[in-house]
């Protein structure tokens, strides 16, 4: 079985077969050119890895030989021959593009060695490409289930956009799942083998946030006792996940656009330092009306939104809610627990504010909680707070003599909160309105944070 083909061209007969002898010895499929045309024209047929080629010969010369071989097939390896006490032209065909060169005279030995490190070259060349390929096609979803046209795009854009160093923006509500895009993203990159890191931009006080993004100096401030690295540092030669990345403040906001733009930040207290750190974003809000109300940067907003990506709600992909279930049931220890296909459909009629968290959390306590090795409507009633035959919106009992709307408004709003705990994010989700329209309905009305 032969190694790998090559194609030597060269004038001078006895060389070429000399050549052509030496190299099928050591095990090599051997195609031979007597000039430059004849060269190229079997090249173009044959397309090998490989070809050694001498420079100096009648009509066309090795040198054009090599420019028209790189431009047509640039990964194609191309060894030129020289005569003695004419390196200065095997250093000028380097610098167009040859792997390497032999000098006249040059033994057998030094022939296959330079054959063998040229094809071996070009092994992991194509071991590299082949890699990058399946790196591309292979992004791991294992975590993100759904079969849904609206999921097929998501999973579409992630595998596009994966293996770039594009500043991605994942969009949509809380609960759909986006810190597990923003690791499909990381781990389908080249960043791969380097640290993904995690933010949460509203969990962290305002004047702690600097501080954690991108480090201080001992000094800096009271309490700083020693040198810390932020976020940006750890993330050095990986990817930084900015979670609710529309809560930053907004005097920290030409900082992140300075890292995003110059990849330098400057700790607290410290002098700038360059990093290598690629950025997911992801944000429940609606950052173009943050924009246009002067809450949020229009110029980071565009460096953030390089690729926006949206992550749709669970309402408008209910042809997972199926797979879902069963990969919840799974990953909780309920494989042998059948669902049936009442409680499916309730299932598909609830109106699910938290999302695909919700609904794992529904599945959880469903299981933990069930008589039977079956989950019907019967379980899903008590920890979903439904009374009723079905879960259906409630209808408004006005009174005859009217109603103020901002009274049914406030009503919402402290109902949403109620519901969700007091978390704002998930009252928002529920209420279907951005987190900072609730936020300045609550200071309306007087309801306390």
């Amino acid at each position: 079985m032969p190694k790998a083909s090559l194609l030597i061209i060269e004038d001078d007969v006895s060389l070429r077969r000399v050549l052509e002898f030496s190299l099928e010895e050591a095990g090599y499929q051997v195609l031979t050119a007597p000039d430059g045309q004849a060269g190229l024209e079997l090249f173009r047929e044959a397309r090998p890895p490989l070809v050694i080629t001498d420079i100096a010969m009648p009509g066309m010369s090795g040198y054009e030989v090599l420019k028209t071989i790189k431009e047509e097939s640039p990964e194609t390896l191309v060894v030129v021959i020289t005569a003695f006490g004419s390196v200065e032209k095997a250093v000028d065909a380097m610098k167009i593009g040859a792997y390497d060169y032999l000098t006249k005279p040059f033994g057998r030995d030094e022939l296959r060695l330079v054959v063998a490190k040229a094809l071996a070259f070009r092994g992991l060349q194509e071991e590299n490409a082949r890699l990058r390929e399946e790196l591309h096609e292979r992004v791991d979803f294992s975590s993100i289930v759904g079969i849904s046209e609206k999921m097929q795009q998501v999973f579409d854009m992630v595998r596009r956009v994966a293996n770039t160093e594009a500043t991605v923006l994942l969009l949509g509500e809380s609960g759909t799942g986006k810190e597990l895009v923003a690791g499909a993203i990381h781990h389908g990159s080249e960043r791969a083998a380097g640290p993904l890191v995690p933010v949460n931009c509203a969990a962290i006080p305002h004047e702690l946030l600097e501080s954690e993004l991108f480090g201080h100096v001992r000094g800096a401030f009271t309490g700083a006792v020693r040198d810390r690295s932020g976020k940006f540092a750890q993330a050095d030669g990986g990817t930084l996940f900015l979670d609710e990345v529309g809560e930053l403040p907004a005097d920290l906001q030409p900082k992140l656009l300075r890292a995003l733009q110059e990849r330098v930040i400057e700790p607290v207290g410290g002098s700038p330092r360059k990093v290598d750190v690629r950025v997911v974003a992801a944000t429940n809000l609606n950052l173009e009306e943050a924009v246009a109300g002067g809450q949020f940067r229009e110029d980071l907003y565009y460096r953030l939104a390089v690729i926006p990506v949206y992550l749709p709600a669970l309402r408008e992909r209910l042809d997972d809610i199926p797979v879902l279930v069963r990969h919840f049931l799974n990953k909780h220890g309920g494989q042998g627990v059948r669902v049936s296909d009442a409680l499916l459909r309730q299932l598909a009629a609830h109106s699910w504010p938290g999302n695909v968290r919700e609904l794992e959390n529904c599945v959880e306590r469903m299981l933990i909680l069930r008589r039977s090795d079956q989950l019907d409507v019967e379980d899903f009633r008590p920890v979903a707070g439904l009374t009723g035959k079905a879960s259906q919106p409630r209808v408004l009992n006005l009174p005859e003599g009217g109603y103020a709307l901002e009274d049914l408004e406030k009503e919402a709003v402290l109902e949403a909160l109620r519901r969700c705990d007091g978390n704002q994010t998930r009252a928002a989700a529920f209420l279907r309105i951005p987190r900072h329209t609730l936020i300045y309905r609550m200071e309306k009305y007087g309801i306390p944070k």
